[in-house]
Formats: structure tokens, sequence, C-alpha cells
């Protein structure tokens, strides 16, 4: 499912903020953010922003990034909307009313993506890696992107009552390794594009580990993982050198993610550090809420917070919602209120 930057959504709810005159808390799917007073009722339609947007150079926009004394300033370079607390009150993302969008159009409805016609961009965190793109992705390899539970809280309804693991998220780049099925060539990918083999951390991870020989003699899997280390975010796991947390393994003869117990397995055989299990279960019960508080929590042998979690049944299930795997994360608001991406 594509994240929705800038969405259409409606206000659930509207709550005071102590000791607040000018501002309140509005509830949007399962997200909160601070609105001005009065500003929307419940029921009411707005353009939400979700954390992570890039808004454009736009005078609407320029009161997230102008002096409070009304003084002209150019965007910032590397703005984005991010989790703030006001008032003491958490605030994740932007509701404006929908009268500053004339560009819209005339029949909209809730949950319709308006993310291009605002023109909102994601930002993405630079990794200095000195890597070098090589290409396109593998191609038909799904590329690693979870939803955020308060997007899709529908989710947790659909995973009610099956056998769950929860698993830490760490703070690092995707890398994707695997057999081109076209070329046979062994490939390694970031996020989006195939990297040139070369004195870069994704190539060092590959001889480390010994992918090109283990997925020679094994074409049919795509490993797909975290990769942490020096160099990479801020180190948040305190690592010595580059190293992999392996989240998802894919058989691409026949399209499809292995279940949590057979992807253990075969890395287990094969020498590979898998994403560490926070929870296990055979029936699956939590909201958001206990999922946010199960996300705080340090990473192992640090003072660091972790970036939080990915939920996902046992056994690969397609979702409806999300019209694909049912997987999804819970991101630590300490985490984010500390600076993580």
């Amino acid at each position: 499912m594509k994240r929705k930057l800038a969405s259409i959504q409606s206000v659930l709810a509207i709550e005071p903020i102590a000791n607040a005159d000018a501002i309140e808390l509005a509830r949007i799917q399962g997200w909160q953010c601070v609105v001005k007073k009065g500003e929307f009722r419940v029921g009411d339609a707005g353009v939400f922003f979700e954390i992570d947007s890039v808004p454009p150079d736009d005078e609407r926009f320029a009161f997230l990034w102008r002096p409070k004394d009304g003084s002209a300033l150019a965007q910032p370079a590397n703005f984005r909307l991010r989790t703030l607390r006001l008032r003491g009150m958490l605030s994740q993302g932007l509701l404006m009313p929908l009268a500053q969008f004339p560009e819209l159009p005339s029949v909209l409805t809730t949950g319709s993506d308006v993310t291009e016609v605002v023109r909102i961009t994601k930002w993405e965190p630079q990794i200095p890696l000195n890597d070098e793109v090589d290409g396109t992705f593998l191609p038909g390899v799904p590329k690693t992107d979870e939803m955020r539970v308060q997007s899709v809280p529908e989710v947790l309804t659909e995973n009610t009552g099956k056998p769950y693991v929860i698993t830490v998220k760490c703070d690092g780049t995707s890398a994707t390794y695997g057999m081109n099925r076209h070329t046979g060539v062994f490939t390694v990918c970031g996020r989006n594009w195939s990297i040139k083999r070369g004195n870069n951390a994704y190539w060092h991870a590959a001889e480390k580990y010994g992918l090109e020989a283990l997925l020679g003699r094994f074409p049919q899997w795509i490993i797909q993982a975290e990769l942490v280390g020096p160099g990479i975010q801020k180190n948040r796991l305190g690592l010595k050198g580059i190293e992999l947390r392996v989240f998802n393994v894919y058989d691409q003869e026949k399209g499809r993610y292995l279940d949590h117990g057979e992807a253990a397995s075969i890395l287990a055989t094969n020498g590979l550090p898998m994403v560490d299990v926070l929870e296990r279960g055979e029936s699956f019960s939590h909201d958001q809420a206990s999922l946010f508080a199960l996300a705080e929590g340090f990473y192992p042998d640090t003072q660091n917070e972790r970036e939080g979690l990915v939920i996902r049944p046992q056994t690969e299930t397609h979702s409806l919602v999300l019209g694909g795997r049912l997987s999804f994360k819970a991101i630590s608001n300490r985490f984010l209120l500390k600076g993580g991406d």
C-alpha cells in the first residue's frame, strides 16, 4: 500500500489542552495533532499531512518555518513535518482546512490521496555510505516499506486473534540481496536502486555474510535486511562494524514471503542474524496504545531509544486493508521526540 502523505481525512474527535487558550487536539485516523482552537469541529474534513511530509515553498505553509515576528524566511533546505510536543501534548502531522486548497477536485471522499495535487514529497534520510547507484531495483521483488499503524488502524482488527510475532525495528538503512532472475547476476540494492560493487557498506555486508555464494546456491531467495553500524544513521545499536538484521526472506520463484518460522530456520542454518523478536503469541489482542507502550525501550547494551516495532501474523496473510501482506509498524514516539528519523 502506497503511503498517503497528504489525504482528505475527517476529524474524529476534538479535545481541549490544559492551560492552552489558542490550540486544541484533533484526532484523525490513528493520529493526533494540534490545531487552532475553533478551526475544526468533529466530522469536518481537512487535508491531513503526515509526518515526514515535505511541503512546497508555498505561502500557505510558510507559517511552519517563519519566525514569530513574521519576517520573511526561505524554506529550510532539510525541512519536514516532525513529531512535536506542544503544551505537553504529542502532535504528529498537520491538519489544514479544505478551503486553503482551491486546486483540489470538487468531489473528494475521506481517504482520497492528494499528495501529488498539493505537491508534497517524502523526506528521505541521506545515508553517507559513498555508495554508487548502479541501476534499477531487482525486478519482481517488492520494496520494503511498512505502513504506520496510525495511518491504517483497521489492520489491528485484521490481525486480532491470529498467532503473531512482534520484532524490533532497527534504525539503519534498507538493503536487499538476491540473484537477478533475468540476468542471473548477484545484485545488491538499497531502498530503491541497485548499488555498484565496491567500497561501500552494502557490499561489505554482502562479503561479510557470504551472500553471493549463498544466494548462488539458492537463487530463489531474496534477503531483505536492515544495514546497521558505524556511519549509518547514528549507529544507535552501538556496533563496532557493519552488520545486517534480516527481516524478510522472499521466494522470487513462488512470489511470496516466507512465514516467520520458515525464514528463521533458513537464517539460523546459514548464519544470518535475524531481527530480534520482542513478543510472540498465539492470539493478537494489542490496541494502538499498548503497541506504542511496547515500542518504547532501548537497544540492547545501550541507552539509545529503539526505533519501534514491526507487527505481523506468524503465517503470511493477505490484508484487504493494505492490499498486500499483513505487516505494519509502530514507531516509538520517544524515539521521534529525541530526534529519530
